[in-house]
């Protein structure tokens, strides 16, 4: 799905579904991290504004999901973060409770 459809979807789900495709939707962002300057690339090629990209690694920052990287004077880095998502998909706490869960074989 395209980056603008997915921020359509964000904005009127609710719920787990909500939270589902803002993962979706962070995960798609960072594929293009690498672009410089990141804001301008993303206006221009999928007509999407920083703010909406912002207003989701807040959200999900807000449920507990996501921890967004902060500069030393407390300056939240967003692109940092997704070039960090881009890197490493599934965080070490995050992977040790998807194993957790499974049941042990037998």
């Amino acid at each position: 799905m395209s980056l603008k459809t997915l921020v359509k979807l964000y904005r009127v789900a609710k719920g787990k579904e909500k939270v589902a495709i803002a993962w979706k939707l962070v995960h798609e962002a960072a594929r293009y991290s690498n672009h410089e300057p990141y804001w301008e690339f993303l206006k221009e090629n999928f007509e999407v504004r920083a703010d909406e990209i912002k207003d989701v690694l807040r959200f999900l920052e807000g449920r507990g999901e996501l921890q967004i990287k902060r500069s030393i004077d407390g300056k939240r880095l967003y692109v940092s973060t997704l070039k960090d998502i881009r890197e490493n998909p599934v965080r070490l706490d995050r992977w040790l409770r998807l194993t957790s869960r499974r049941r042990p074989m037998r």
